[in-house]
């Protein structure tokens, strides 16, 4: 990394720092290390590849649009034939 540092500071959610812990102790890599080459991944990601193949972590949604996804899970629709076809390429396989 850079010869010169400086240091930020983030607030993040417990869960993620759990995660954050474990796997600095499984892997014997420093904090520091991680969020670095975390970081450049993201922000290398971000400029070479289209805002529309970026999927964010998290998607948050109104309360009627989950309702709408809870609808859709408990009932499914059928599948189209374009999407019975293209299942049945896979089995073939």
């Amino acid at each position: 990394m850079a010869g010169s540092q400086s240091q930020i500071s983030a607030y993040i959610s417990e869960a993620t720092k759990e995660r954050l812990e474990r796997y600095v102790e499984s892997h014997g890599v420093k904090k520091g290390h991680l969020v670095e080459t975390a970081l450049l991944h993201h922000l290398q990601a971000l400029h070479e590849l289209p805002a529309d193949v970026i999927i964010p972590p998290r998607v948050i949604v109104s309360e009627r649009s989950a309702a709408r996804i809870l609808d859709r899970v408990r009932h499914p629709r059928e599948p189209t034939p374009a999407m019975k076809k293209l299942f049945a390429k896979d089995d073939e396989e």
